[in-house]
Formats: C-alpha cells, structure tokens, sequence
C-alpha cells in the first residue's frame, strides 16, 4: 500500500520501541533469591491497572510502547491516546480485554487521533459509543483485535466496532467484531486500505467502506449479518466519489439477522439476507468469492435514490458505475427478501430471486452500470425501482459485459490463501 510503511520497518514490527514502563502493567519477577531460577512468580499488577494504563496513553513518547496485561479490566470512562509513533498491545484478543459494561463518559471505548499507530492484542467490550476509533491517521495498523457488544443484537448497542475514519493508509487484519448497530469493521472517508482475514457476525453491516478510495477487502469471514460486505458512498460528507474498491475471496455466509439499526440510521434500510451491497459506487470489483444463503439477494446493486431520502449535495452523485461481478460461487439467494416490492415479485414469480440484484436508476452516461460474467449462476433482474417496480426485467445475460481489473491496493488476488480452507 502505497501510504502504509514496508513490512521490514521498525515501526511496523515493534522493533526500537521503547516500552513505556510506567505503563508496563505486567511485569514478572524471578525469585532467584527464593527458590530455583526455574520459578517465577505470577505477573503483579498495579493496585489501579486501569489508572495506570490510562497514565501511560498520556506519558508515552513517541516511538513508545503501552501494554495491556492478560485480564479483564473494568473501565468507566473513554481512553484516548494522541501521540504518534506508539504501539498498544495486549496479549491477545481473548486474553486482554477492556470491558466499559459500565461505562460513565467518553463516545468511544479507544480513540485515537495519531500517525503510525499499531493497535494489537486487545479487546473492547459493550463500549458506550464506538468500541476503537481513528480519526485524522495516518498509517494505522489495527491487528488482532476484537470489539463486541456481548449481549447480542440490539439497536442499543454502539455503532461502530473498529472505526477509522478520514485517514490516510489503513490495514486491518485477523480481527473480530461482533454485535455493532451499525457496522463491525467500518473504513470511513479514507484512502489505500486493507481488510483481510477478520471475522464480523451479528453485526448490522459486517464489512463496510464508505466514501473511500482504493481499498482491498479480501479473505475475511462474513457471516450472520444483515448486510455482509457494504460498499457505500454518501452525501453530505467531506469527501466524495468513493470507488476503485476490490472485494475478494471472502466467505460470505447466511446474512439475514434482522436490521438492528436505530432508527434512521442510513444502515437501517439495509435489507436482510444481502450478500454484498453496493450503492453508488464506483469501480468496484467483485470476484471469487465464496457465498450462500441470502434471503435477498447474494450482491445487490442500487443508487441512493431508492432510499427515497433527498440530499442537498450538489457535488455527490447518487448513482452506481462500472460494478464488475464475476467468477463469484453465490449458494442459494432470494428465497427471503427482506423488502416489500421484493417479496412481492418472489410471491407474483412463484421462484426465488436471482442472486444478482438492480434496482435499475442510471444517470446520464454510455459506461455499464454492472458488468457480470463467470459466477455460478448467471441469472439476474433489473428491479425497475424507478417505475415503481413495475416492469422488472429478468435475464440471463443482461449484464453480459467485462471490465479492466483493478490495480488494487495488495498484490492479493483470486489465488490468495484464506483461513478456512
């Protein structure tokens, strides 16, 4: 990734970090003068692990690394760290965990506003508000961490399990995120991003990226969602004309837990049982994966008009371009829509509905709207959303068209090894 620092730099593998030993909360002693110097005695904690990791996000220099001992630690009040060039790491996401079940201030459970930040090895739970968030970054890694809300789905829970917003190189990877009320793993307003090998379940979006620009989803395990992988653009917000996304090689299972989303939230049109959705996005490349049981639809393509919601955004462009769908394994789709005119036509067809979904509004341009060819159903339905669903039109080859490849933002592709397999 062209903004992300190299693999083999120090501040990518911790290598020169100064620990930040006011902050090093797990520190185990050797009794050679009590016993053999095999002994070693179990790890000591501060009288106020929490106080004194808290200290530690603000004393730490730059270069520095907070560690977060095995355990889990009750924190009341929002953590925060906004000094660059630091790493927090705990021993591992089952292992270190941060729980704000009774948390009293602060938006987030973690937030970040610092460069060349690597999170790792920690979990946040039943955050108040989001669970990690990253403002204004650059180059931040986001490894081996879990954010959920262990009651389940509920619209009470917060919105965004890992959160970077409006930042410049973004890599997250072999994370979970479970029970978000709106989107597990969300990369917001940003640029050259990564997601790959995580898991999202029970969320109401698993994977969403949003008016972002180059970014590879690729190898993560999607499953009990309403929505999957999400693919949006928006109005109303600084930066527009997202696009130039790959989504790849992911297992994309069973989404159709109900929308959970308070309501109004733009989520909370996100029907039940969808794949994949892509509204009003550009360039965006779907291929090889690995898909089955959606009640709506496998991959749904819209434009923001079928929200009905209006926008006073003159620079945004509310509809869908060059969406290139192929060579995609998509399992059964159709059989539950989770929308009124949708389970009308399934009711009026007497079939389930193909799994590659249009809702049929074009913008004034000759360049393909959808271009599928190589999935292992080839059948399709433009929705005619603008005519009132009147007239849609079912195909076999309707969008039989191809499309350059995408540069890409790994060198990941169709061949890359994913962890179930």
């Amino acid at each position: 990734m062209s903004s992300m620092r190299s693999k083999d730099d120090p501040r990518r593998q911790g290598v020169g970090r100064r620990p930040a030993w006011g902050l090093l909360l797990c520190c185990c002693l050797v009794l050679s003068a009590c016993g053999t110097p095999e002994e070693v005695a179990a790890p000591v904690l501060p009288a106020d692990p929490v106080s004194s990791l808290r200290q530690a996000l603000m004393d730490v220099e730059p270069g520095g690394v907070v560690e977060i001992p095995e355990g889990r630690f009750e924190v009341d009040r929002g953590l925060s760290l906004s000094v660059s060039g630091v790493t927090i790491r705990g021993a591992g996401r089952d292992r270190s965990v941060l729980a704000f079940d009774n948390q009293r201030s602060g938006a987030d459970g973690l937030l970040v506003t610092a460069d060349d930040v690597t999170l790792e090895g920690f979990a946040v739970e039943n955050a108040r508000g989001d669970a990690i968030k990253v403002s204004g970054c650059r180059n931040i890694v986001m490894r081996d961490l879990r954010a959920e809300w262990t009651g389940g789905p509920s619209s009470e829970n917060g919105a965004y399990g890992l959160y970077p917003v409006q930042c410049e190189g973004v890599l997250i990877e072999d994370s979970v995120a479970i029970g978000a009320s709106d989107a597990g793993i969300y990369v917001g307003q940003s640029t050259d991003i990564i997601v790959r090998r995580n898991q999202a379940s029970y969320n109401v979006a698993g994977i969403e990226i949003e008016n972002s620009v180059r970014a590879d989803v690729y190898a993560n395990d999607v499953q009990h969602n309403t929505g999957g992988i999400l693919v949006f653009d928006l109005p109303g917000l600084p930066m527009q004309g997202g696009g130039e996304v790959r989504v790849f090689r992911n297992r994309v299972v069973g989404n159709n837990t109900p929308n959970f989303a308070p309501e109004g939230n733009i989520v909370a049109t996100v029907p039940a049982g969808t794949g994949i959705l892509v509204s009003a996005n550009r360039d965006v490349e779907i291929f090889a994966n690995d898909m089955d049981d959606h009640g709506t639809a496998a991959v749904f393509v819209m434009s923001y008009l079928i929200t009905g919601r209006p926008f006073e955004d003159a620079d945004y462009d509310p509809y869908p371009l060059r969406i290139h769908v192929y060579g995609n394994a998509f399992g059964r789709s159709g059989h539950a829509p989770d929308a009124e005119p949708l389970a009308m036509l399934r009711e009026a067809t007497g079939r389930d509905l193909p799994p590659l979904l249009w809702d049929g509004f074009t913008g004034d341009t000759d360049a393909p709207v959808v271009c599928a060819h190589g999935n292992s159903d080839p059948t399709s339905v433009s929705l005619d959303a603008p005519g009132g669903f009147e007239a849609p039109a079912f195909a076999a080859d309707a969008f039989a068209c191809s499309l350059p490849s995408l540069s890409g933002v790994s060198e990941a592709g169709a061949g890359v090894a994913v962890p179930w397999e």
